[in-house]
């Protein structure tokens, strides 16, 4: 990994262009015919690599330069690879917001990070007028497509005029910590906040993924999510877009999916545990088999045993699904296949013991601290949990992002200053770590249950009533009645299972928990029919949001 401190992370589409310019980057398709068929536009790395030099250089031809906050809302497509690199080239700052979290969030995070330049489609430019987005900080606007309002350019515009000044482009060298991206995170357990990326972070996450799962230039990629598609141009791999609404994975048509898969003989898949929970099942019952993956990838949330299970049974008997784990402030963290889920370590996550994510990757360290809620300024090893014991995890690499855009109260919260130099970044998540050096997840620190008969952790308490055949997953939270916390598990069912008596299911869960010291104190159980969940992986339950209603039908506790 030399020179990554100084390195665009442009250079990797640079290096992918000389090294095997007439390989397919980008493959993207169009809308279905009247006969259900599909046609598909192919973009070599040469012609990437040129749209991106080209729009790079109509960039800066309307003004745009070095260090400009550039909020982008594209969705995936060519246009989106082009532009990404181009900024990235040019030294802009790509602000990158997932719609999921809302309109509200999507204003706040535009708000916070105040954009000189705005490039969208026209439905996100009528939205940036019609709700104010940084209207006093954009002053260059550019449509993606058709230009319905008055004012700024075409991305076609922009070509046209970088294409006049040629097709090189001499790419910025940034310096050590210039920012290179601003990416929000979900907002699922809290306020959504701007995480700032060098160039080195991405460059170091782009070698550990080579690195971690053995990923070779020229194999095929299908990532259905959006963020995790720029890894594939800068690996060496073809990007195969997906039919699908991104937004919405537990909805996708797993045929479209199994069809681009067996089409273009894809060796490597993204995919969070929702949507690889609709291709196993379809997979599974139709016994589909897909010989050609090598491996698949799933991160978002924890996957269930049952879940992998159904999607291995269509993979060769020497592919694996992995699960990393991180956060948008540190990727990956850790990673574990599914070979030693299903062998070994589901049973213990079925007997509430958390769920294993695996070994840290090379080069990082990982700890588990004390629960605290308050800032920590300086690391000392007095923090450190006693072995077993659940707690925080904090990791210290160089791939850890060190803060965020403009909110020096959550990065005291979340950094830790090491006098041996570097930082050590708190995951917000707990858990802890066994003999072998694995971690071990409990859940998120902010949604543990505190009450004066101990502390419930989400997943161990959630894993013992999930093994219910009839439950298709629950949600821990903590109802007050008179000042006193209690533990409530929200459960939502199977959708085979909604007719089965409830009062029965009750007591059948009941005593699921009491045979576990640490379950046996949940005594109330409420039936929800669909838990709010994130939208960008469709897999992260909204806890808060179910115990404000858990807490409105008011349970005997």
């Amino acid at each position: 990994m030399s020179n990554l401190r100084t390195s665009n992370i442009a250079s990797h589409l640079s290096a992918m262009a000389a090294e095997q310019p007439e390989r397919d980057a980008v493959v993207f398709p169009h809308p279905r015919d009247s006969q259900g068929r599909v046609s598909y536009t192919h973009y070599t790395f040469r012609q990437l690599d040129l749209a991106s030099n080209q729009t790079a250089l109509g960039l800066q031809q309307i003004g745009l330069c070095r260090g400009m906050k550039v909020a982008l809302m594209v969705p995936p497509s060519f246009e989106f690879f082009a532009l990404t690199f181009a900024l990235f080239k040019i030294g802009a700052v790509p602000v990158l917001i997932d719609p999921g979290i809302g309109v509200r969030g999507l204003g706040k995070g535009l708000a916070e990070a105040a954009p000189e330049a705005f490039i969208g489609i026209p439905k996100a430019q009528i939205a940036r007028v019609l709700l104010g987005w940084s209207r006093k900080s954009i002053m260059i606007k550019v449509t993606v497509g058709a230009r319905i309002l008055p004012g700024g350019y075409t991305l076609s515009q922009v070509q046209k005029l970088g294409a006049n000044r040629g097709d090189q482009f001499p790419l910025v060298k940034p310096n050590v910590d210039e920012t290179a991206a601003i990416l929000f995170t979900s907002g699922s357990t809290g306020p959504s906040k701007g995480v700032v990326y060098t160039h080195e972070i991405f460059s170091q996450q782009v070698e550990h993924l080579r690195r971690l799962y053995g990923i070779e230039p020229g194999e095929i990629d299908l990532p259905t999510f959006p963020l995790f598609a720029l890894y594939g141009p800068a690996l060496g791999m073809t990007a195969i877009l997906p039919e699908m609404d991104p937004t919405r994975p537990a909805q996708v048509d797993p045929v479209k999916i199994i069809e681009a898969i067996e089409k273009f003989k894809v060796t490597n898949m993204f995919g969070s545990p929702a949507l690889i929970n609709r291709v196993g099942r379809y997979g599974a019952e139709k016994k589909i088999k897909l010989p050609t993956l090598r491996r698949v990838i799933s991160a978002g949330a924890p996957v269930s045993g049952k879940v992998l299970e159904r999607f291995v049974g269509m993979l060769p008997s020497d592919t694996q699904v992995f699960t990393p784990y991180g956060a948008t402030e540190c990727l990956p963290v850790a990673s574990i296949g599914s070979d030693e889920i299903l062998s070994e370590t589901r049973r213990q996550t079925d007997l509430g013991k958390g769920v294993c994510v695996g070994r840290p990757v090379a080069g990082l360290t990982v700890k588990v601290i004390k629960i605290t809620d308050e800032p920590i300024s300086t690391w000392t090893d007095s923090l450190i949990a006693t072995p077993g014991e659940i707690g925080e995890i904090v990791v210290k690499g160089t791939h850890a992002t060190r803060i965020y855009y403009q909110r020096p109260e959550a990065t005291s919260l979340a950094k830790i200053s090491d006098p041996a130099g570097g930082f050590y970044h708190r995951m917000g998540d707990v858990g802890y770590m066994d003999e072998r050096g694995r971690i071990w997840f409990c859940g998120r620190k902010s949604q543990r249950v505190v009450t004066g008969q101990g502390t419930f952790f989400t997943i161990p308490c959630e894993a013992i009533f999930n093994t219910h055949p009839a439950v298709l997953r629950t949600a821990l939270v903590g109802v007050s009645r008179g000042g006193d916390l209690s533990p409530v598990l929200c459960v939502e069912l199977e959708s085979t299972a909604n007719t089965m008596d409830q009062a029965k299911l009750r007591a059948e869960l009941l005593a699921m928990g009491a045979k576990h010291p640490h379950t046996a104190p949940i005594k109330t159980f409420l039936f929800h029919p669909a838990f709010p969940v994130d939208i960008r992986h469709n897999a992260k339950i909204f806890r808060e949001k179910l115990a404000v209603w858990a807490a409105q039908q008011k349970p005997t506790l």
